[in-house]
């Protein structure tokens, strides 16, 4: 048995801890005390907009509201009368807008008193801006069997839509040809003498081969999708003269649908094409839709839904009375059907990005605003659009798929937007050339940890500035994010975290990117297209061309990982004849097994700056530098890599992708920092929360 003997020391020091443990709490008390509490109103799909809101069921006189508006209506009035935190719980079920739910100046909460819109706990919560299609009937196409629905608004000219989804699932559009492209024969309009990068002149009109195209019915149903380099157009025929093999539209292209040749294209909407199960087709002037059935599918009991606004929530600020602390939770958005906006800019180098299609979701003049845990899906465009004099929003937790264009856009005149711990996969279904993260020109936002993937377009673009104009898009931050599967082998001129412009004091660490895939081979892990003032540090690019440098200025790539490019690992496409410091290439890891270590370079580009780097070739062949193959001996002749040096990093499994550094790995030798390459992607909550 042991004996303690009293001491009053460790006396004193219990009762210390003692009352420290106690103030702790009496402190948490007071601060939970002064915490004013939420008043709640209540939605239902049970409910009744003349009841109070204010019970969370329906009883005999009392209940919850229907709609969101009307709640929206309760909330301001009385917050008007008593400005408490409000809490609008909405139940779980499908509520079908009419129109887009707008929130402006009025609707605002404060910092101690947020107002909150937020899904029922453990109740799914969806806000559809589609109508469901009932009243089918069986009838027959080319011996098939087809479920055929009469739409009087669509034959009315009052709707119409491209997207379609049956039991929640999006279904195709006809489609020709059933697998890969046509090919234009050529664009009279095109002006060959033209510069070369004169990409954008716009034309209506081109030659087809043989019978690609024909006076199908309701031709102008039809709709042509062209893919040009980094432009994808979606252009509604509107005549087609077979004897001469032209095809005209009613609008013109982005983009000459020649640059880099001929562009390749595909048809939609076509009836005769119809003739696969899942595959639809819509007859405008007869306002008939056709649909082909899935293998058991039951079609009496099938959800079929159309989208019908482009839009589903609006937060609406003034420039001199912005909507501040309104948040929005656990809800889900879906069904959005696209349309062009009407002052479309024809011309200009932005306009094969789709930039300006309405997003599901949009913040124009909004102050500490959110968006979280809700989902994004089964839309015509992008999923959240933040703009206009926009501060300090939050987009974070939320899941977006199964979209038109991208996730999010962060636009002009906006600042500080956190995007943080969200899910993008899915997107660019119908818009190619969109992004799965858009920072414009915009400052101090912040993309991290953030999952990006399967679209085929760049997964995040920062900047929005060509030749070092003038640029607003500084001190941006992309950290933790993990980009994979882009391109898809469609278009070309892409990156998984691409770059435009200025970006001083911009960041770009801790990110992992893989598997960029493009038609042509520019298929880039980290894009610097005229960048300038970024620090590239402790990312890992591999499977892709893992670095790219066009036009750049002060941009420093330290501490990098870059793996398996099919024939480079670090490009340049454009150098200036000044003293200026493009770049400088230290302390990274370069693993390979084909192909040269930097391409595009001679000597006489000497305003770059390479060492203390390790080199490793896994085929034993030597090293080569630039378009002259030149030997490592060379390379360093050139006043290159001095101090770097040819060893195995000891990689745990970089054949799948496990880029974790075994003990005794050389790269210490170069002052390499290893950092844990699993922080990417969408955190635990409870990490998030921190």
């Amino acid at each position: 048995m042991t004996s303690h003997k009293y001491s009053p020391m460790r006396a004193l020091a219990f009762c210390i801890a003692l009352m420290i443990c106690c103030a702790g709490d009496w402190l948490q008390a007071v601060q939970l005390a002064a915490t004013p509490t939420a008043v709640e109103f209540f939605v239902s799909t049970h409910g009744n907009d003349s009841w109070s809101g204010r019970a969370a069921a329906p009883t005999a006189k009392d209940g919850p509201f229907a709609t969101v508006a009307r709640a929206r209506e309760a909330v301001r009035a009385f917050r008007k009368a008593q400005p408490a935190p409000v809490r609008v719980v909405v139940r779980g079920g499908t509520y079908y807008l009419d129109r887009p739910l707008e929130f402006g100046p009025q609707d605002s909460g404060s910092e101690k008193a947020p107002v909150v819109y937020a899904a029922a706990e453990d109740e799914k919560v969806v806000l559809s801006g589609g109508r469901r299609l009932d009243g089918g009937r069986w009838g027959e196409v080319k011996g098939r069997k087809a479920w055929v629905l009469d739409i009087p608004e669509v034959k009315e000219g009052k709707w119409s839509f491209h997207q379609l989804f049956v039991n929640g699932d999006r279904r195709g559009r006809t489609r020709l040809p059933k697998e890969g492209y046509y090919h234009i024969e050529t664009v009279p309009d095109y002006n060959a003498s033209a510069p070369d990068d004169d990409q954008h002149h716009n034309v209506r009109r081109f030659i087809y081969a043989g019978t690609d195209i024909q006076p199908w019915h309701n031709l102008q149903d039809a709709e042509v999708v062209a893919v040009e380099t980094c432009i994808a157009n979606r252009l509604p025929i509107r005549e087609v003269d077979v004897e001469k093999r032209l095809v005209t539209f009613d609008r013109p292209s982005r983009g000459n649908l020649m640059y880099g040749g001929p562009a390749r294209y595909w048809v939609e909407n076509v009836f005769e094409a119809l003739d696969t199960p899942g595959q639809w087709y819509l007859d405008r002037p007869l306002g008939r839709l056709f649909y082909l059935p899935m293998p058991g599918e039951d079609m009496e009991k099938a959800e079929i839904i159309a989208p019908f606004l482009p839009q589903l929530l609006r937060v609406v600020g003034k420039k001199d009375e912005p909507v501040k602390y309104l948040r929005f939770e656990g809800l889900t958005f879906t069904h959005t059907e696209w349309q062009e906006p009407p002052d479309w800019p024809r011309e200009g180098r932005y306009t094969g990005a789709w930039y300006d299609l309405p997003a599901a979701i949009r913040l124009t003049n909004a102050f500490e605003c959110a968006i979280t845990r809700c989902v994004i899906e089964h839309g015509s465009a992008y999923g959240v659009e933040v703009r206009d004099g926009s501060r300090d929003v939050e987009i974070s937790r939320n899941r977006m798929s199964d979209l038109g264009a991208g996730g999010v856009k962060i636009w002009f005149n906006s600042a500080r937007t956190t995007v943080s711990d969200n899910e993008i996969g899915h997107t660019g279904m119908i818009f190619l050339t969109s992004y799965g993260i858009c920072v414009a020109d915009s400052p101090g936002n912040q993309i991290i940890y953030n999952h990006i993937y399967d679209r085929h377009y760049t997964g995040i673009l920062v900047g929005w500035a060509m030749q070092f104009e003038e640029s607003s898009a500084f001190g941006n931050v992309v950290e933790h994010n993990h980009v994979h599967d882009i391109g898809k082998g469609v278009m070309i001129d892409m990156g998984g975290i691409y770059t435009e412009g200025i970006c001083a004091g911009s960041r770009i660490r801790y990110n992992v990117v893989h598997d960029i895939r493009s038609r042509g081979g520019d298929e880039m892990g980290i894009y610097h297209d005229s960048g300038a003032d970024i620090l590239v540090e402790k990312n890992l690019a591999y499977r892709c061309t893992p670095l790219h440098v066009h036009y750049t200025r002060n941009i420093t790539l330290e501490n990098n990982i870059f793996a398996f490019g099919d024939t480079e690992e670090v490009t340049r496409a454009g150098v200036f004849d000044t003293p200026l410091l493009e770049y400088s290439f230290r302390r990274n890891v370069v693993y390979f097994k084909q192909g040269r270590v930097v391409g595009s370079w001679n000597p006489a580009n000497r305003n770059c700056a390479y060492d203390r780097n390790l080199y490793w070739n896994t085929s034993g062949e030597p090293l080569l530098f630039g378009d002259k193959g030149l030997g490592f001996a060379e390379w360093q002749a050139a006043g290159k890599d001095l101090h770097s040096i040819i060893r195995d990093p000891l990689f745990v499994d970089p054949e799948h992708g496990d880029f974790r550094l075994r003990p005794g790995s050389p790269a210490a030798q170069i002052g390499f920092e290893p950092w844990d390459l699993s922080s990417v992607g969408p955190r635990p909550s409870s990490a998030a929360s921190r």
